[in-house]
């Protein structure tokens, strides 16, 4: 009997996560070899509560634009799964069974594959056939066992932007009004996203000239002198700072105190806190911002190789469980920096779960405040190219859909 698929999202979402799930449905469709194709409305919340979506009753058009419409087109969620209850892994496998799932596809990061690696072993202790196939995404960049994470591209073009034009900005101001612009990104355990705002350096030197990320411990003196020094030389100062900077003891700069579900503390505050500290220190006036989840869900600014790329480990995770491949998430092997390429395969679920890759030592400059231009050899390509979505009255155009139980 020819079996059906479902497919959801998970944690924090992207501008092209849509874009992956596009590349699933579409290839499912194509294939011949699967039947139906659902998507379980908010993450596995969806699949164990019987909540799921029937993607024939969506319109073609519809789920063509999921390529260029950001944030999680289905809802997400960051429930996860524990062994000690196994009712929650009953419910999931009764509904796998109520609609003749064979092909499961999870879109996530490093907790939900964590999730798919648990639905993975449970199909085995039970010994129900299905073939688990994890879906890379995260602006964070920290995805273990793929050279990057579909999401990250747009995020750091959207960050670049925003720290090039508020330099200027800044710079226009600083004969006597502001001197000092933070930016404050995401960026809870390793700073892809803090660092990838040095792209903005790649037409002109406008800034940002400090990036402090959570791989390097926050020493307060250093940091006040290169800020005062800057400020001297150039007449202001541009700084990115990543949510998850930690002092030298290793406890978090700034956070909020309260935890999800997986124990991470809500995040943020950190470039109120470097503000305060300029400012005691120098005297000097310091503007804020926190662009929050516009950094991740900026679909206007998205680029052609994230979205491509997105759309690629979307139909490759259908391509590979249809071999037969099970326990596995779809990874990016970059083979070239220039020109760009790069191929597709696989990494075990069991090595990615909860691990996090961090930024290199060769791409932190020695003072631990920068990056190197080995770092931007490695992000550059990432941010290249566009991707519009369609533009009616004005506005981007993203997708509707019905989402039909």
């Amino acid at each position: 009997m020819i079996k059906n698929a479902v497919y959801a999202q998970s944690g924090g979402v992207t501008s092209v996560i849509n874009a992956s799930a596009y590349g699933v449905i579409k290839k499912c469709f194509s294939c011949g070899e699967i039947g139906k194709v659902y998507v379980g409305l908010n993450g596995i919340n969806g699949i164990i509560g019987d909540d799921l979506a029937d993607m024939d009753c969506e319109e073609p058009y519809e789920i063509d634009l999921l390529k260029t419409t950001p944030a999680s087109a289905f809802g997400s969620c960051r429930r996860k799964l524990s062994e000690s209850h196994e009712d929650e892994f009953k419910k999931i496998f009764e509904v796998f069974s109520k609609y003749n799932i064979g092909y499961f596809f999870y879109n996530g990061g490093n907790d939900s594959m964590d999730t798919a690696n648990k639905i993975y072993n449970y199909s085995k202790k039970i010994g129900f056939e299905l073939n688990v196939i994890g879906i890379p995404k995260t602006i964070d960049n920290d995805l273990y066992g793929t050279d990057h994470s579909p999401g990250y591209g747009s995020s750091a073009k959207y960050l670049a932007t925003a720290i090039l034009e508020a330099s200027l900005d800044v710079k226009s101001m600083s004969a006597d009004s502001t001197k000092v612009f933070i930016l404050e990104t995401m960026g809870r355990h390793a700073g892809w996203l803090a660092a990838s705002a040095s792209l903005a350096r790649v037409n002109a030197n406008y800034g940002p000239h400090i990036v402090l990320i959570p791989e390097v411990p926050f020493n307060r003196e250093k940091f006040i002198t290169k800020v005062d020094n800057t400020v001297r030389r150039t007449g202001y100062c541009s700084i990115v700072v990543a949510e998850g900077l930690n002092d030298e003891k290793g406890n978090l700069v700034a956070h909020f105190g309260a935890t999800d579900s997986f124990g991470n503390k809500q995040l943020g505050g950190v470039g109120s806190t470097i503000s305060s500290i300029i400012s005691e220190e120098l005297k000097l006036k310091v503007h804020t911002a926190v662009p929050d989840y516009l950094q991740r869900s900026g679909g206007h600014l998205s680029c052609y190789t994230d979205v491509n790329e997105a759309v690629l480990v979307g139909s490759m995770a259908v391509h590979y469980a249809l071999q037969g491949k099970n326990g596995y998430m779809v990874s990016i092997n970059r083979i070239s920096d220039d020109p760009y390429y790069v191929t597709y395969d696989l990494v075990d679920l069991a090595e990615v779960a909860n691990n996090t890759k961090t930024i290199p030592n060769d791409f932190i400059t020695e003072d631990g405040m920068d990056v190197t231009t080995e770092f931007i050899k490695y992000a550059k390509p990432l941010i290249e190219g566009e991707y519009y979505p369609p533009i009616l009255n004005g506005t981007p155009r993203y997708a509707k859909l019905r989402l039909i139980r």
